[in-house]
């Protein structure tokens, strides 16, 4: 069975931003032979997260809200506390964006089925960016026959 790897680059924004990302693993998938397998794909940051959802513009703005609340930034946190760890001189305060992305999963596995992405009629494969900007790397693995 072929395993192939494959990376999808992306710019991200300020702040929480949500990045519909099928589109791309969809042209990986369809430059592969592969038809009938799994992609797996996974967020290779400690501050973004991946999820299956509806790619509504008003959902998207509550998934926004909610997980602000979940996690405030103006909250107190330890690992806030920068002058109390060895970190770099651009070192961000960003404990809200971890906490964030704790709440959500860092990979998905979607079963491919005769070469495409077996998602259902509403469904979509999310990419979250909890602490941009920054340029940001998925890694999709893609195996069957």
């Amino acid at each position: 069975m072929p395993i192939i790897n494959k990376f999808i680059e992306i710019a991200t924004e300020p702040k929480i931003n949500i990045h519909n990302i099928t589109p791309q693993i969809q042209e990986l998938i369809a430059s592969t032979s592969i038809k009938n397998g799994q992609a797996l794909v996974f967020s290779r940051h400690t501050t973004t997260a991946l999820a299956i959802n509806e790619n509504e513009v008003r959902l998207l703005e509550d998934i926004k809200v909610f997980l602000r609340k979940l996690a405030p930034e103006t909250d107190s946190y330890l690992h806030n506390d920068l002058h109390l760890r060895d970190v770099p001189e651009d070192e961000p305060i960003n404990a809200h964006s971890h906490l964030m992305a704790m709440m959500l999963t860092t990979s998905e596995i979607i079963p491919i089925v005769d070469g495409k992405l077996g998602l259902g009629t509403w469904q979509s494969v999310l990419f979250f960016e909890l602490d941009g900007p920054r340029q940001r790397t998925v890694f999709v693995q893609i195996s069957g026959e």
